[in-house]
């Protein structure tokens, strides 16, 4: 029994993008290695452009050199007169692969890395039936993955690089230090990249498989370190969540250890910490994000 694409919608224009956070190595890494050897021979019947987003990140081995570059593509910003160097490459690179909602590109797969330990995590912007048949698949290929669903505004309203395409969705892989390669988180970087193409190519021959449905876990909002009135910060992550992410959190368990020696436990529903201690987070005091299980 086969998933039918009964719209007949074919994926055919591709774009892989590295470099988004130029100091998010694995993502540079493979779109470097395809630029330079070509695309893998399986995928040659798809037309896939391999680009760097953040060149002047990437030299500078700094994950933005003024702003973050992936939250400057709401239809706002691009509109708006940019006012930084991100604000000016994501202009250009809504030019080259938008202008956003008139978009060729019929998808784009934007790749990070994270210093939490995330392991590989497909994030998907909606749940619709492609997605969730992609998830799906994604989790058959590799039950190790994780699935993120950040649907919780449309996809045109995220400030992401990857909703420049039609569709759009990241790959986020760790933890690999900022700057640096790890060889077995390159390794899930480029699975996922590959399961990825290797179920558009059957999307569009309609023959993805009939697959039971799959763990995913739904983003709710981002947690915040405590902070005195002087926005000085008063903990860091406890021991017990560290590392942990994707595991369960219930009530009572500890999050935080406050530098007086006290311990914060965590007062609300049961949630799924990821994100945990993400360095490049860290000025915005975000300890970590939460989400809830869901099927998809």
């Amino acid at each position: 029994m086969t998933f039918l694409n009964t719209r007949g919608y074919m994926l055919q224009k591709i774009a892989i993008v590295g470099g988004t956070h130029g100091n998010e190595m694995s993502g540079i890494q493979l779109v470097s290695n395809w630029m330079r050897h070509g695309i893998p021979g399986a995928f040659s019947d798809l037309d896939i452009d391999c680009l760097f987003a953040n060149t002047a990140a990437m030299d500078a081995n700094v994950r933005f050199l003024e702003e973050d570059l992936n939250r400057q593509f709401t239809p706002q910003k691009l509109s708006a007169s940019p006012t930084c160097l991100e604000a000016r490459i994501a202009q250009q690179l809504n030019e080259t692969l938008g202008p956003k909602g008139k978009s060729d590109f019929d998808l784009v797969i934007d790749i990070h890395n994270t210093t939490s330990s995330m392991g590989a995590t497909l994030i998907i912007l909606e749940a619709d039936e492609f997605h969730v048949q992609l998830a799906r698949y994604v989790k058959h290929h590799m039950p190790e993955a994780n699935v993120l669903v950040e649907d919780e505004k449309p996809p045109q309203e995220h400030p992401y690089l990857c909703t420049l395409g039609k569709r759009g969705l990241m790959i986020e892989v760790g933890a690999q230090p900022q700057g640096l390669l790890r060889a077995d988180v390159y390794s899930l970087t480029e699975k996922m990249a590959e399961v990825i193409l290797a179920f558009v190519q059957l999307y569009n021959q309609q023959a993805v498989p009939a697959l039971p449905g799959c763990d995913a876990f739904r983003f709710i909002e981002n947690i915040q370190y405590p902070l005195d009135t002087e926005g000085h910060r008063l903990a860091m992550i406890h021991p017990q969540l560290q590392d942990r992410d994707f595991a369960e959190l219930d009530q009572g368990m500890p999050i935080f250890q406050h530098f007086d020696g006290s311990t914060e436990v965590w007062h609300g529903d049961t949630v799924y910490p990821h994100f945990i201690n993400e360095a490049a987070y860290h000025k915005l005091h975000v300890a970590f994000a939460t989400a809830v299980k869901t099927q998809l």
